[in-house]
């Protein structure tokens, strides 16, 4: 009983290209991120999926959309989000040291533990209604990284150190499965 899922990142933001953490602020697509979301739509075949889920985020959804509207059932689901930055929401990226808010939260924020737990819960949807089923999934940086963790059985630190986002290795999907009780 195998549930296969393609997980897609949203298209580069306003906030990315001046190196800004989002976190849970909406987020608008720069004109980068509105065509990255147009020729993903083009180069990946919908039919391979059941459904898409996406962040609740605007810069997912506005992705999710662009890419796949009228070819995918598109459901907002707010587990999906970023991790929330709390006081560090829009401030530089270099400020943003994810090894030190594994298990403590970020300063009025959430640590990835809580986005694990949230990444968990709807796995665990998925795996009561999607099994044999081929979803999609439209989210962010660190609910990627919590996959991961839960379905590759990687520790954070080992996620965080071989994020493809480090060596810009991105790829049109990156493909996990859920084949035992998460």
């Amino acid at each position: 009983m195998t549930t296969h899922i393609t997980y897609f990142v949203h298209g580069t933001t306003t906030d990315n290209e001046q190196g800004l953490c989002t976190g849970w602020d909406p987020g608008e697509l720069s004109e980068l991120g509105i065509q990255q979301a147009n020729e993903l739509g083009n180069r990946v075949d919908a039919s391979r999926f059941g459904i898409m889920f996406c962040s609740d985020l605007k810069r997912a959804v506005d992705s999710a959309r662009l890419g796949f509207d009228g070819k995918l059932d598109i459901i907002e689901d707010k587990r999906l989000r970023e991790c929330d930055y709390g006081f560090l929401t829009r401030k530089p990226e270099r400020m943003i040291d994810y090894t030190r808010y594994i298990r403590t939260p970020f300063p009025n924020g959430e640590s990835l533990q809580d986005v694990e737990k949230r990444i968990r819960d709807f796995l665990r949807m998925l795996e009561s209604n999607y099994t044999e089923k081929h979803i999609a999934i439209m989210a962010h940086k660190a609910p990627q990284l919590a996959l991961e963790v839960v379905l590759n059985g990687k520790s954070w630190e080992q996620a965080i150190d071989q994020d493809w986002r480090k060596t810009k290795s991105w790829q049109p999907g990156w493909n996990y499965e859920i084949t035992q009780p998460v």
